[in-house]
């Protein structure tokens, strides 16, 4: 199913979003360009990089015709199975479903993410610590280093993890580990600390 738009409604909110930097400035599912309306959509995006079941993210993809108005969602979501939903930040509103309507009518589901999700418990601050390592690289020989351990070990804890690296930047070659899906930590019941568990992925 192909994403019609109104070319002009989304030409002039990615203008106006385009002049806005919310931090941090590093992605790793988006595919596309940036275009945040508000620092809580972009929060809410940290989010869509750390769950495993999203593939991919895109930037107010389509628009939508709400009373008669072109409206245009903040994000459309992929999951594994390239199902899409069009996805709004909680500092929006949908009192009376005409936005759920909207998207069903054009054959799209919808979810409009309420800012306790987003905000509540530890997630967002950490994958906002992580995401700051966005643009690394982790080193062959480290990422290696690592996988072998986890092999052996089962589990490590960050700080046993951050000596296993030789070559790189430890905290930024893990970082990278966890963005990219090799390995992964425990995100909602602290902060990212030395004593926390960090796994591979299977």
């Amino acid at each position: 199913m192909g994403i019609k738009h109104d070319a002009a409604a989304i030409a002039f909110a990615r203008r106006r979003a385009g002049g806005h930097l919310f931090a941090p400035n590093s992605t790793v599912k988006l595919q596309g360009r940036k275009f945040f309306r508000s620092q809580t959509a972009r929060d809410l995006a940290c989010l869509f990089d750390m769950n495993h079941a999203i593939s991919s993210w895109v930037c107010m993809p389509t628009t939508l015709q709400v009373n008669g108005a072109p409206y245009i969602p903040d994000f459309a979501v992929f999951n594994d199975t390239n199902d899409v939903t069009l996805v709004d930040a909680g500092d929006r509103s949908d009192p009376d479903g005409e936005v759920q309507v909207a998207s069903e009518r054009s054959g799209w589901r919808y979810r409009l993410f309420d800012r306790d999700e987003i905000y509540d418990g530890f997630r967002l601050r950490n994958a906002r610590d992580l995401l700051r390592y966005g643009e690394y690289t982790t080193p062959l020989g480290d990422r290696v280093r690592l996988l072998a351990a986890l092999d052996e070990h089962g589990t490590l804890t960050v700080a046993d993890s951050l000596s296993v690296f030789r070559e790189g930047n430890p905290m930024a070659a893990l970082a990278s580990m966890v963005l990219n899906d090799f390995v992964e930590i425990e995100l909602d019941d602290a902060l990212i600390g030395p004593e926390t568990t960090v796994r591979r992925i299977a």
